[in-house]
Order: C-alpha cells, then sequence, then structure tokens
C-alpha cells in the first residue's frame, strides 16, 4: 500500500509539473508574441538573413519590415523579448483570441467591423489608398475612380481593400485573392487590371517590378474611406493589458521617426519578381 502511494504521489508531482512547464511555455510573461503575414512589404516580409534589423520567425526565417520595427519598439518599452509569429491574415484574430500571439502588428486597419472582435491600440501608421496598375496597361492614365469602369480590380481577402471596390462604377469586380504577392503575379500576367494598395505597400511593389505603376487621387476623385479604415494599429485581444502601455510606448515616437522607418523599409525590402 505504501509504495502505491509512493508511486502514485511521484506520478502526481511529475504530471503537475509537466503542467506547469507546459503553461510556462505558453505564457511565458517574457516573450511577446506578435503575428503577422510576413508577406505584406514594406510592412512585413520573409527573409533568409539578419541584415537591416531583421529578427527571426519561429519556426524559420527572418522577418524585417515597418511592423518589425514598431514590433522591436514595442518589445524593448515593454522589456520583452520579441517572438514573431509568421501567420496566415485570416488566422491573426483566431489567434490573437486564442492567447496564441499576444499582438497582431500586420498592417492591420482598426476597423468599425474589427473592434466587435478584438481591441487596438493607437494608430502607428496612416497612408492613402491607391490602384496598382501595370505602366503598359490599358489604366495606366487613369485620373479618376470613374476612369476605372470596366476594369478588373480585386483586393485582398477579408480586407477593407477588397469592400471598397463597389464604389467604382461598372467595375469587374474579380474575386479576392489571399495575399499581396498573389495579386501581383496576377496583375503582372494579366489576370486582373488592378488591386487595391496603400500608398506604402504600391511603392514597395513597383521597386520589386518595374512594369507596374499605381494611381493615386486628388481628393474627391478617389475612395471614400473613415480615418479607421486607412489607418494602422495595433490588434490585441478584448480586454487586453497591454493598451495601454503599448499607447505610452507608441506615443513616444515621433512622426518623422515613424516615416524615417517607413522610407528605410521601402529601402531595403527584398526584391520579390
Amino acid at each position: 500500500m505504501k509504495k502505491f502511494t509512493k508511486i502514485f504521489a511521484l506520478s502526481l508531482c511529475i504530471a503537475m509539473l509537466a503542467s506547469f512547464a507546459g503553461c510556462s511555455k505558453k505564457n511565458d510573461s517574457s516573450e511577446l508574441r506578435v503575428g503577422m503575414e510576413c508577406a505584406y512589404a514594406p510592412f512585413n516580409w520573409t527573409q533568409s538573413d539578419d541584415s537591416n534589423g531583421a529578427v527571426p520567425i519561429e519556426g524559420g526565417g527572418y522577418a524585417g519590415g515597418y511592423d518589425v520595427e514598431i514590433a522591436k519598439k514595442i518589445a524593448d518599452g515593454l522589456n520583452m523579448k520579441l517572438v514573431i509569429v509568421k501567420t496566415e491574415w485570416d488566422g491573426l484574430e483566431p489567434a490573437v483570441q486564442s492567447d496564441t500571439i499576444d499582438a497582431i502588428i500586420a498592417g492591420m486597419s482598426p476597423t468599425a467591423d474589427r473592434k466587435t472582435r478584438i481591441d487596438f491600440s493607437d494608430n502607428y501608421y496612416k497612408s492613402d489608398l491607391v490602384i496598382v496598375v501595370r505602366k503598359d496597361g490599358a489604366f495606366a492614365n487613369a485620373k479618376t475612380l470613374n476612369d476605372f469602369s470596366g476594369a478588373k480590380i480585386t483586393g485582398q481577402l477579408n480586407t477593407f481593400h477588397y469592400t471598397v471596390i463597389d464604389q467604382i462604377a461598372g467595375v469587374s469586380k474579380e474575386t479576392a485573392m489571399p495575399d499581396f504577392p498573389t495579386m501581383i503575379t496576377a496583375l503582372s500576367s494579366g489576370v486582373i487590371d488592378g488591386y487595391i494598395s496603400e500608398r506604402p505597400g504600391a511603392v514597395s511593389a513597383m521597386a520589386s517590378n518595374p512594369e507596374l505603376t499605381f494611381i493615386s487621387f486628388e481628393e474627391g476623385s478617389g475612395f471614400e474611406a473613415s480615418d479607421e479604415d486607412v489607418a494602422i494599429a495595433v490588434g490585441l485581444k478584448k480586454g487586453s493589458t497591454l493598451e495601454d502601455e503599448i499607447n505610452e510606448i507608441l506615443a513616444g515616437i515621433s512622426e518623422e521617426d515613424r516615416q524615417t522607418m517607413m522610407d528605410n523599409a521601402v529601402k531595403t525590402q527584398p526584391v520579390v519578381s
């Protein structure tokens, strides 16, 4: 009986230790686990080494870009180790909701719809919407949205970018695509006439693909969008205790520093054809 009791007690201790170890790994308070696609230059991308300040991706590879630089500043301010978790766009919200990651720093806009599911920090970037086209295409000289009547236009799946296509009269709204590399390939091959992007993403696409350009619009001639729709913020689980600290850190980053980080991201992004 004593022998059985000792074995039972030993087994119980081992089970408890294993449980504590598992919890410690999942909820390590010294790590800031940040989710991003690592495929949306110049905001975030994947590269093979740590050049230009890139940081390791959990599971292999390195992540660079504007989002990574923002994530580094936040992690430093929180005195936490930054861990980049490469996550498909549609998986980002579920990941932060389930505590698989602590924050989404992935060029995500704090839209009213998303705010019903997750919380957001203050904005850390704001841009305008443009349409990326081929330089030799039929819409390279477009000036207004009306000029895109009849064009085959798409945007990334489950983004605000895709919904604004409805503002173009007579447009052929093509099936949404999963990421920007896929849209660039479709545009370069003539499958589509254009796709919706933020200006930094369009500049990035042009840098890697000289056959592309983008159409920006004067006020009143382009897309109607709220500040929330064109801004970018850190996504957090509802009720996250990190929100106030992150906002304080973001407030300490000047507009000049933010623009410098974006300029460097555009300059150092890997060339992808």
